[in-house]
């Protein structure tokens, strides 16, 4: 077994160390979630936490770790007697972006079940992780339906499995750990609730802090044993505080005093629920745990309104987390009662982790002239000054108007890709449409069809009793459909004919509503402008909603319009993602007003670049962005090579025209 780096010895990272040791003293918190980028010690932190854990009893032999104290009355292993057992190191148990649901919650032998009626159990990562740390790196990764299993166990204590009417219930408590990157997208809102705290982690500018992070790394990697034999005090010494704080935890007194502040904290931040309420009273509890004192202060509301409440503040998925600390300070004060002033000097010290022996924590591409003037027109809504302009020919970026609800587009068929929520697809959950033979392990029975393909051979099997003699040749595997999630392609006219009157910002608006659309879908998107000469990829195809946004606010416009440029890049970007994620069906969003310009027949380019992607049976829309009294309609042409169908931007909304969905499938299945 590998030598795990020493938590004492990570350099800096104050609020991730806090909010790992918060939870190890009190997991009633209900865990962390760490958001940085990478190479910021998240997995390393998390690993070394495994080592500061007290000793766990269990009951000899249990597969489910029941407390020898108190055991599980419905364990499957059990029952079990109260008494002595056996004390081992808390596990911290590691759940793959890949795992399947039978993985995470355990399996039914369904075959031994349906012929001999017992429950052979093979119990899951849950079953391993309870009473101890179960880490999800990269959470937002995971499937939502492996999600929703996890976070329920986390809340419930207790993990179900059930297949065909035959139950398992298990005890699954455990410290709850997700790290994450935001650049590869974010967890729903929801989700994001069910996690106690959230800590963001960044690499430090400083050059001093980051030479040490260097030299205790290297350090450790030459020797790991002997750089952890260095830092064995210290771990020690972390450890028997943790053991003291969880033993004080019982004795500490939230007041009414400090209940207030935590109520008036929530309610001026207008978090949704009362989770938030509680998590940050067993939060400030905690810190008064650790800080060594019985009485909740008003800085431990403080702390644990930092730890507990930015990632319930999103209200729009693009938000970033965060919290105004300053609205925070006025809110504490107007609530202050004298039974929770701070005493900083006070007993305790506060709640900081140790620091160890390190030091302490401290362009646009250009445009060409074309279709429009080269100086700044603010659009209409956008005030002077605001935005910039890359060089000469180009307007300065506008803010997208406000975004509204789409209507559903969605690809022809039935895919089999990733789970999501928009196109139609074969998917492990869902309404059951059939069965078939399984391909590899059974997950999920068809009983009638599985009964069915066993009846005809009972006589031959020497049937006797009331038992249906069930051979694995006849277990059937359900077929289900649901829901995938798609690759979303845009590809966006920032061409000066789009600003020329100053119809940037709704279009903008339109794709803000779009990449909205195809978050909530969970779809990978992708974002592709043309403009001068050229098209470019502004952001490959990436599960990260949030960049496209942020991508998409930066735009500038300017220049002719190359609609042939930005389709052949397109089909560029499909053919490359097509070799990555083959089961993963694209959905190409075409925004422009078709008034191709530029080189030699533009137009007639334009149309041979379409028809690339109507050759391979794309599914495609055009929002068409053409305004005025004076309509060409060259939108709806390139709509036609392209084998989809042109819908405007008031078509586009959700209250628009009620069989666009149906257009978009029909059109794209005549192009198939």
């Amino acid at each position: 077994m590998s030598t795990p780096y020493p938590f004492t010895a990570i350099v800096g990272q104050d609020d991730l160390r806090l909010g790992l040791l918060l939870n190890a003293v009190s997991p009633a918190v209900g865990g962390v979630l760490v958001r940085g980028e990478k190479g910021t010690a998240k997995s390393t932190a998390v690993r070394a936490l495994a080592a500061l854990m007290p000793k766990v009893p269990v009951v000899s032999g249990c597969r489910f770790s029941c407390d020898p104290v108190s055991p599980d009355p419905a364990c499957p292993d059990g029952p079990h007697e109260a008494g002595a057992g056996v004390s081992r190191d808390a596990r911290m148990v590691e759940l793959p972006v890949g795992a399947s649901e039978d993985r995470l919650v355990g399996a039914l032998d369904i075959e031994r079940a349906l012929a001999e009626g017992v429950k052979a159990f093979e119990p899951g990562l849950l079953a391993d992780a309870h009473r101890g740390i179960l880490y999800v790196d990269e959470v937002n990764l995971l499937h939502d339906h492996l999600v929703d299993l996890l976070l329920d166990a986390a809340a419930m204590g207790a993990s179900y499995v059930e297949r065909e009417g035959v139950s398992v219930r298990h005890a699954a408590r455990f410290l709850l750990v997700g790290t994450m990157n935001p650049e590869e997208g974010e967890l729903r809102p929801q989700l994001l609730d069910r996690f106690g705290l959230t800590v963001e982690v960044a690499a430090s500018r400083e050059t001093d802090q980051r030479v040490e992070v260097v030299r205790r790394r290297l350090a450790y990697d030459d020797d790991p044993a002997g750089f952890s034999a260095k830092w064995a005090d210290e771990e020690g010494a972390l450890r028997a505080r943790i053991v003291t704080a969880r033993a004080l935890l019982p004795e500490v007194r939230l007041g009414d005093g400090a209940l207030r502040q935590i109520a008036a904290t929530c309610a001026a931040f207008e978090v949704d629920g009362m989770r938030a309420d509680i998590v940050m009273a067993r939060t400030a509890t905690a810190l008064a745990a650790w800080a060594g004192r019985t009485d909740v202060l008003a800085e431990d509301v403080r702390q644990a309104a930092l730890l507990a409440l930015p990632h319930r503040r999103r209200r729009n998925p693009f938000d970033a987390p965060g919290l105004d600390e300053d609205k925070l300070d006025d809110t504490l004060e107007q609530n202050s009662g004298e039974e929770d002033d701070p005493d900083p000097d006070g007993p305790g010290g506060g709640g900081r982790p140790p620091q160890g022996d390190g030091p302490d924590t401290p362009p646009q591409p250009e445009g060409e002239a074309g279709d429009t003037p080269a100086q700044s027109v603010p659009e209409q809504g956008q005030e002077q000054g605001q935005g910039r302009s890359s060089g000469p020919g180009e307007q300065q970026s506008v803010r997208a108007a406000e975004p509204f609800r789409t209507k559903m587009l969605s690809v022809p068929g039935l895919g089999e890709g990733a789970a999501g929520r928009r196109s139609r697809a074969r998917t492990e959950h869902g309404r059951t449409t059939g069965a078939r033979r399984p391909q590899g392990a059974l997950t999920k029975l068809h009983l009638a069809a599985t009964v069915q393909a066993a009846a005809p051979h009972q006589r031959a099997r020497g049937r006797s009793g009331r038992g249906l003699v069930v051979r694995r040749d006849d277990l059937r595997q359900a077929t289900r459909e649901g829901r995938e999630g798609n690759l979303v392609l845009f590809v966006v006219d920032a061409s000066g004919s789009m600003a020329a009157r100053q119809r940037m910002s709704a279009v903008k608006g339109a794709v803000l509503s779009l990449l909205l659309d195809a978050y909530q879908r969970r779809d990978k998107v992708g974002l592709i402008t043309f403009r001068g000469k050229d098209a470019e990829v502004v952001l490959p195809p990436t599960s990260s909603v949030d960049a496209a946004a942020a991508r998409l606010e930066m735009l500038p416009t300017g220049g002719r319009t190359p609609v042939a440029a930005g389709l052949l890049k397109a089909h560029e970007v499909l053919r490359v993602e097509r070799l990555r994620d083959p089961s993963r069906r694209p959905l190409l969003v075409v925004v422009t007003d078709g008034r191709a310009t530029g080189g030699p027949e533009p137009v007639a380019l334009a149309s041979r670049a379409a028809r690339l992607h109507e050759a391979e049976g794309i599914a495609s829309v055009v929002v068409d962005c053409e305004s005025g009294p004076v309509r060409l309609g060259l939108a709806g042409s390139i709509a036609r090579d392209l084998g989809g169908t042109a819908v405007t931007l008031d078509e586009l909304r959700a209250d628009s025209i009620a069989g666009l969905v149906k257009d978009v499938q029909s059109t794209s299945r005549r192009a198939a």
